[in-house]
């Protein structure tokens, strides 16, 4: 099972991840802390020191069309934001 899917670069991730240290992934649902954890220590080699997790539900979405209402939902999704310890950084940048 694959643990991150994809890190968040977002502005407000990427502020955080310069004043405190933190950085933001899409995870699998299934996931807990501890594997979230061990997860990034493996990709990233860095020292965690804290995770957080939430699980965001899908939106439902409508939109009129000619043929009339078309009515969906996006996916749901867990993220977690994980901080470093000290002297620790990710680069997501790195690998471009």
């Amino acid at each position: 099972m694959n643990i991150l899917l994809k890190p968040i670069v977002t502005e407000k991730m990427t502020s955080q991840g310069d004043k405190f240290n933190r950085y933001g992934f899409v995870v699998a649902k299934k996931a807990n802390k501890l594997q979230i954890k061990k997860a990034v220590e493996e990709l990233y080699g860095v020292k965690v020191a804290s995770v957080n997790t939430m699980n965001y539900g899908g939106k439902v979405k409508t939109r009129n069309t000619k043929s009339g209402f078309l009515v969906g939902k996006t996916t749901s999704a867990k993220k977690a934001v994980v901080t470093l310890a000290e002297g620790d950084k990710i680069d997501f940048y790195s690998n471009i």
